[in-house]
């Protein structure tokens, strides 16, 4: 293990605590491994360890930035995709224990599995240490070596959106087709979003989606985003 714990910069006191980061739940499935605890708790509590330091780290990096664009941000570094990248530089799949099957059929390059491998590494860094040192982790290999003031521009604005609104308890936003134009075999849509049923962005594109995307990005731009979700009555 001595590759994978300099990769992550640290030593456990409790090394039952990487081992258990390390059990993919296949490998407890098999038959003579039930005892050993899987990762899945840790990826509970490592998730919420990574969602607070990131939101921390880009509320104190970008005091300007309103709601909206701190939450696209978040997303991109916290997303399946951006942490299965982080698990890979690790070498976090040659590391897991995992059932045969799993690995046959490609599990320890799986985008989702490293991803959860990642969450876990990261619940049981705290569990073992403490905040500031699963805080160093996620700085120094989550965030480091990005552009936060680039971050959010590989997520969907329209899952982000969906997300911030819901987060408030507001229903999930809506979008209107409002014209199509240009010829037939390359038309430009122009789409409307609604929030609480009001018009919260336009945006225009090649297709559906696209025009979608663009107007779920302008809402995320307002400052005044929240205060269109409607309050729940009393």
């Amino acid at each position: 293990m001595d590759p994978l714990l300099d990769a992550i910069g640290y030593r456990f006191r409790d090394e039952r605590l990487l081992l258990q980061a390390r059990t993919h739940g296949s490998y407890t499935s098999d038959a003579g491994n039930a005892q050993c605890a899987s990762n899945q708790r840790l990826e509970f509590l490592g998730d919420a360890v990574i969602d607070l330091v990131v939101s921390e780290a880009l509320y104190q990096a970008h005091p300007a930035w309103p709601e909206g664009q701190l939450t696209r941000a978040r997303a991109s570094f916290v997303s399946a995709s951006a942490l299965a990248r982080v698990g890979a530089k690790l070498g976090l799949g040659d590391a897991l224990l995992m059932g045969r099957g799993e690995t046959r059929t490609g599990g320890r390059t799986r985008e989702s599995t490293l991803a959860d491998a990642v969450e876990a590494l990261v619940g049981a860094i705290y569990l073992d240490g403490g905040m500031e040192p699963a805080r160093g982790f996620i700085l120094a290999h989550i965030l480091a070596g990005r552009e936060q003031d680039d971050a959010g521009d590989d997520v969907d604005p329209k899952t982000a959106l969906q997300e911030l609104i819901q987060a408030h308890g507001g229903p999930p936003p809506t979008y209107k087709l409002l014209d199509s134009h240009g010829p037939s075999h390359a038309p430009t849509f122009r789409v409307e979003v609604l929030v609480g049923g009001l018009g919260a962005g336009c945006g225009e594109g090649t297709s559906k989606r696209a025009a979608e995307r663009a107007a779920a990005a302008e809402a995320l731009l307002r400052a005044d985003l929240l205060s269109l979700i409607p309050e729940e009555p009393c």
